[in-house]
């Protein structure tokens, strides 16, 4: 699957390639470099189709990744960690038979290279596979990195309920919610090692609509519901 931006290229995941994301980690999370070759050779050996990288053309360079696995989201719930949904970043609990909701376990891009699209892109690929393998959801956790600048003011849902409704603006989070994600929960120590985000994350969905049923919708926490203003404006009336 080859996905195009001018000048960025987005395919499947290489042995070759595991060097340059391993690179890229470290810029991302200088605190705890996220990726081994063990684990990147594990995902490929379970789902080789779930994994990306976006690649500049005329350089050959990674500039970012994607990485997933199929679950059954009824062995989990909402609190469930990222170790464990992950487990521990090996993908072995990958569940094709089970499972119809593709979890997003990473995806990153380089710090040179934002705003190029390139998050942009691989979440489209993300939602192509979904589509392709006629999957019900894609569910991941956001981690909330600009939390720690507001921990001293707010509880993490409400901080959370303030980039919803674009009071805040959350450097992961809002990009997501843009992309067409709901925030389902908010979860702590979902990453452990995580100094920007103090270790909490949203839990976000995104819904093939293609064959999603309305049950499929029910149960979301509304108070990271967008609130809308109905009330006439002073202009308006």
């Amino acid at each position: 699957m080859r996905a195009r931006l001018p000048g960025i290229v987005v395919r499947e995941t290489r042995p070759v390639d595991f060097p340059q994301i391993i690179a890229v980690g470290h810029v991302v999370y200088p605190e705890s470099p996220p990726w081994t070759p063990e684990q990147l050779t594990s995902h490929l050996r379970v789902f080789p189709e779930g994994q990306f990288v976006a690649i500049e053309e005329s350089t050959g360079l990674i500039l970012g990744m994607a990485a997933s696995l199929v679950v059954c989201w009824d062995d989990y719930d909402l609190t469930t960690h990222w170790r464990d949904f992950t487990d521990n970043g090996m993908f072995t609990n990958h569940d094709p038979e089970r499972g119809r909701t593709l979890y997003g376990a990473e995806i990153m891009v380089h710090a040179v290279a934002q705003r190029r699209g390139i998050g942009t892109k691989l979440y489209k690929a993300r939602r192509q596979l979904v589509e392709r393998l006629g999957l019900l959801r894609i569910r991941a956790g956001a981690r909330l990195r600009g939390y720690s600048r507001y921990a001293h003011r707010f509880s993490a849902e409400e901080y959370v309920v303030k980039v919803v409704n674009g009071e805040l603006r959350g450097p992961t989070l809002s990009f997501q919610l843009k992309h067409g994600f709901h925030v389902l929960g908010v979860v702590p120590g979902y990453l452990r090692h995580d100094p920007e985000s103090l270790g909490y994350a949203a839990v976000i969905e995104w819904i093939n609509e293609a064959i999603a049923k309305p049950e499929d919708y029910a149960g979301r926490d509304r108070r990271f519901d967008r609130r809308i203003d109905l009330e006439p404006t002073a202009s308006s009336a």
